[in-house]
This record gives C-alpha cells, sequence and structure tokens, in this order.
C-alpha cells in the first residue's frame, strides 16, 4: 500500500508560499516585542506531564495533550502552551534574573482537539510575559503590546474588540455562593460558552449545573454592565493611551486554572469570523507554585492559525514572493564561469539562483516565472567575454544588456517597490 502523502490530521505542510506568510506573521511579532523591550527565550517540546497537570486546565490536561511513556518510565506531554515551561525557567533562576524581566518566544504548541476553521492540533504561537510589576501598568503595557501587535498587520480597531475582566470577580462571586471546586469548573466553562450558544439555552445550562437560587444570582450578577473599580482603573489607563476599542466583559472568564485577576481576550468582529483571536492575563501565583518566592506576572498567547483567519478575513494577507532577486539562465557550456559570476553578484548583495538543468532556455524561464521570481539573466560566452548581460523582467517581458552593476542596482531599486 504506498504511504499517503497528506499531513497527519490537524497539522500542515509549510511549502515556500507558506513559508512567507509564516515568516511574515513571526517578523512582525518580533518587531513589536522587541520594540516594547521583550527579549527572546525558548525551553523544550517535551515537558514532564505533572508540569501541566496541576496548572493549566483540566480539559486540556486530560483531552488535549500529546503524552506517553517515555523509555525511562517518565510520563511526558508535547506542550499544549508555553506558560507552565517559562514559569519553571524564571522560577529556575528567580535570583539571578533582572525585573521587571520581559520574555517572548514563538514556538509550536499541540494539542490533541478536532481540527476545525481556526483550530489545529499544531500551531504556533507567540508567547508574551511581564514578570515582576504588581500594580495596573503591567496589566496595561501587555494589553497594549497586543493591541501594537494588530495595528502592526493593518488592522482597524474597528475590526477588533478588546474585553477585559477580572478572575477575582468571579471567583467571588463562587464564594459568595459556596460553590464546590467541581461547580466552579463546570460554571467557567459554560461562561466562557456565552457567544457560542442561543441565551435561553445558556442559561438552562445554569440551572442544571446549581440549584435554581445559585443560578439565579449568578445570572443576574453577569448581566451588570458597570466594571469595578479596579477594572475601571485598566480601561482609563488604555484609554488615555488611544486604545478605544476595548470594553468591559464579565462573561469573559478565560479557562485556565492559573489566572488571579485581570483577563483579556482580543475579539474579532467580523461576522464570517466572530470569535476569540487571543488572550491573556494576570497569574501572580504560579511562579510561587514552583517553590520559590511568587512574582507578580502578565502574559498572553497569540496563536498563528487563529490570525491568519483575522487576516484573511479582513483582507489584510500581505503579496508576499519569493526572496530570490534573479536566476541565472546559461546559454552554452559555461558553467564554471557562471558560478564565478554568481558568486559575485551575491557579494554585492543580490539573491541569486541558477539553472543548471540543462533544459531549453524557454522552459528555465518559465520555471523562474513559476517560482515567482522577476529576473532572469541570460550568460553565454559573448555575455562573459564583453561583461554585458542580457537582463529580462519577467513580469512586462522587457529585456535589455547591462553591466553586472547597473544590473545590481536595478534589481536593488526594484525591492524598494
Amino acid at each position: 500500500m504506498a504511504l499517503s502523502i497528506r499531513p497527519y490530521k490537524g497539522a500542515r505542510d509549510f511549502y515556500p508560499e507558506d513559508m512567507y506568510l509564516r515568516n511574515y506573521i513571526f517578523g512582525k511579532w518580533r518587531e513589536v516585542c522587541e520594540r516594547f523591550g521583550y527579549e527572546p527565550y525558548d525551553g523544550p517540546i517535551l515537558e514532564p506531564i505533572e508540569l501541566f497537570a496541576s496548572k493549566t486546565s483540566d480539559e486540556i490536561v486530560n483531552e488535549q495533550t500529546y503524552n506517553f511513556t517515555d523509555r525511562g518510565g517518565r510520563e511526558v506531554v508535547m506542550r499544549p502552551e508555553m506558560t507552565p515551561t517559562v514559569s519553571r525557567m524564571v522560577a529556575a533562576r528567580r535570583q539571578e534574573l533582572a525585573y521587571p524581566l520581559r520574555l517572548y518566544s514563538i514556538v509550536n504548541c499541540f494539542r490533541y482537539e478536532r481540527p476545525q476553521k481556526g483550530r489545529l492540533r499544531e500551531f504556533w504561537q507567540l508567547n508574551v510575559d511581564l514578570f515582576g510589576v504588581e500594580g495596573a501598568e503591567a496589566d496595561v503595557e501587555v494589553i497594549q503590546l497586543a493591541d501594537t501587535i494588530m495595528k502592526a498587520f493593518g488592522a482597524q480597531r474597528s475590526t477588533y474588540e478588546i474585553r477585559i475582566s477580572s478572575k477575582k470577580l468571579i471567583n467571588a462571586i463562587f464564594d459568595e455562593l459556596s460553590l464546590s471546586e467541581d461547580e466552579r469548573k463546570v460554571l467557567l466553562l459554560l461562561i466562557d460558552k456565552k457567544e457560542k450558544i442561543e441565551l435561553i439555552e445558556w442559561e438552562q445550562l445554569f440551572y442544571e449545573a446549581i440549584d435554581k437560587e445559585k443560578a439565579e444570582r449568578l445570572i443576574a450578577y453577569l448581566k451588570e454592565e458597570k466594571a469595578p473599580e479596579e477594572v475601571q482603573k485598566v480601561l482609563d489607563k488604555l484609554s488615555d493611551s488611544g486604545i478605544s476599542n476595548v470594553s468591559f466583559s464579565r462573561y469573559l472568564s478565560r479557562g485556565f486554572q492559573y489566572y488571579t485577576d485581570i483577563v483579556f481576550e482580543v475579539f474579532d468582529k467580523n461576522p464570517e469570523n466572530n470569535r476569540s483571536l487571543f488572550g491573556g492575563g494576570r497569574y501572580d501565583g504560579l511562579i510561587g507554585q514552583m517553590g520559590v518566592e511568587p512574582l507578580p506576572t502578565v502574559g498572553f498567547g497569540m496563536g498563528d492559525v487563529t490570525l491568519i483567519e483575522y487576516l484573511k478575513s479582513n483582507n489584510l494577507v500581505p503579496n508576499l514572493k519569493t526572496k530570490t532577486d534573479i536566476i541565472l539562465v546559461p546559454v552554452g557550456d559555461v558553467y564554471e564561469k557562471i558560478q564565478k559570476l554568481a558568486s559575485d553578484l551575491r557579494q554585492m548583495g543580490v539573491n541569486v539562483a541558477a539553472d543548471f538543468s540543462n533544459r531549453k532556455i524557454d522552459k528555465q524561464i518559465k520555471a523562474a516565472a513559476k517560482q515567482g521570481v522577476v529576473y532572469t539573466l541570460f550568460v553565454g560566452k559573448n555575455e562573459l567575454a564583453d561583461e554585458q548581460y542580457t537582463l529580462k523582467n519577467l513580469l512586462t517581458g522587457h529585456e535589455e544588456k547591462h553591466s553586472l552593476q547597473r544590473i545590481v542596482s536595478i534589481i536593488k531599486d526594484y525591492r524598494k517597490k
């Protein structure tokens, strides 16, 4: 039986055109993070399963992780997210690091869930974390950074919304209602589904989860619109910084167990892709769970799959092309000479490939055009002798003879367009 040519379900092959977009996204992520003073880090794909078992959501650990027993009998997991890893890393050097500590990473993560639009089993994620600042200034900075990333991709604030809440609020009402841990977990998931099901059905699920009086009080609490003082403080600071598309939402819960206070999510407002794009929040207690002194922390994760859907639905995917500037087309037996010419062009800052397929010239030109390369350069014995080479623009069909220096100038001018 022939092997399948399809990738594993929920994973992707990245051909050159896919890599153009991926590299574009990664480049914007790095550019904005470093503009805010964040430093890169990385960690292992494999972690002990206990690192996630007590520090993330039960749904992810029990239903969505890729985990196995290694040959040494250790239970390991392929990282479903990065927060426990970066917390472990900071805890390991808690006394050596300088604070405020600003870190970012771009890594691939793995979750075993049903693949669907905007959600796959393997994805790439930007992770941003600010350690060591207790005040609202840290929450504001991280949300400002998230907003700046959206703007870097050409997003208009009218196309997305930033919703803010606080885990303290929902935990306080849970305490007031004397809810059990199991009830809290069910209700947090239910609150998170507010945008996905009809209101009548959503409210009915509350009555099925807890007794009628408690359900009525919780629903009434969730429908209150006024933001409490601590959340309003963050809203005001964001508004003062020019971020006008931010609002308070009691329905925002964020499923991860480690969140302790302010949480936020960015939503796509396009009716064709009306969903949460990414989010994060404050998790002051996670470092302390590693057996060291606690450290206030705020962070978020932004996945490439949901971002790409947003860019597509808002016509923000740029026209990306190959980085190869020119393909050399040999005319006759000039292999040795063309190698030297290619080397000279590369040293002059031009990205060059040479076609040594020995096909007919018209087929070499068609292959270069299919690659998306704009220029070909014909190189034969006559051209090498007088150092005047025929440069062909594959977009216009125009051909002209030029010196090597002039060709370099033409190509560099084209790059600026």
